[in-house]
């Protein structure tokens, strides 16, 4: 995906992307390759793929919430920054937690802050289950299968909040006997499912909120 398919694919999201936006992303693109060379990121390194498997596969998070009516959001086990650092750059005004259990990462993502001068936005040396803050969403991408998930991310959801689970094919992780189980302790709101542009991978967000 170059820049140009990056920018049209972002608006048919109903973003609409501002030139800093843009440029922060470069910058965040350079940063991630030279940090990538020091400690093991991410085996995807093209630009073009990085646009699209990396950044605006973190911005399809909008197709199972508004983010701009939110204000608060934890993503967990934030890895090189996705969707966190994206969704910052993206929404300035989310006040984000990035939470990592790998120090260096940690290290990485506090730099990467600081470099983009990115405001309302840190990351944190913890494990999901040992955080205490509450969120309007919390998020993971690819991280663990789903019944694990939600025993450690489930307490950071505000009573009014969601949990958005950022998965590839859900199938054969969210078989009935699962969502019969999940389904006495949370409520499955919604599953998005589509279909990542150009490389027409499957992609799912698992929306699931605490019990009222």
């Amino acid at each position: 995906m170059t820049k140009e398919e990056f920018k049209i694919a972002v608006e048919e999201l109903n973003i609409n992307l501002t030139d800093e936006m843009l440029e922060k992303l470069e910058q965040f693109y350079h940063l991630l390759i030279e940090w990538n060379k020091k400690i093991n990121l991410t085996r995807i390194i093209e630009e073009e793929d990085v646009y699209l498997k990396h950044f605006y596969d973190s911005l399809t998070l909008i197709k199972a919430v508004d983010l701009k009516q939110k204000e608060t959001l934890c993503d967990v086990g934030s890895g090189a920054g996705f969707p966190g650092i994206v969704l910052k750059i993206v929404f300035p005004h989310l006040k984000i937690i990035l939470l990592d259990s790998l120090n260096k990462r940690v290290i990485y993502l506090n730099e990467i802050i600081k470099e983009l001068k990115l405001e309302s936005i840190k990351a944190v040396h913890t494990r999901g289950e040992d955080y205490k803050e509450t969120f309007d969403v919390v998020t993971a991408r690819a991280v663990a299968n789903i019944e694990k998930l939600l025993n450690y991310t489930m307490h950071l959801v505000k009573k009014e909040g969601i949990f958005i689970a950022m998965k590839g094919n859900i199938e054969n992780e969210l078989t009935n006997e699962v969502v019969i189980k999940l389904e006495k302790k949370y409520k499955i709101k919604n599953i998005e499912k589509f279909i990542l542009p150009k490389e027409e991978s499957d992609r799912s967000l698992v929306v699931i909120e605490r019990k009222k």
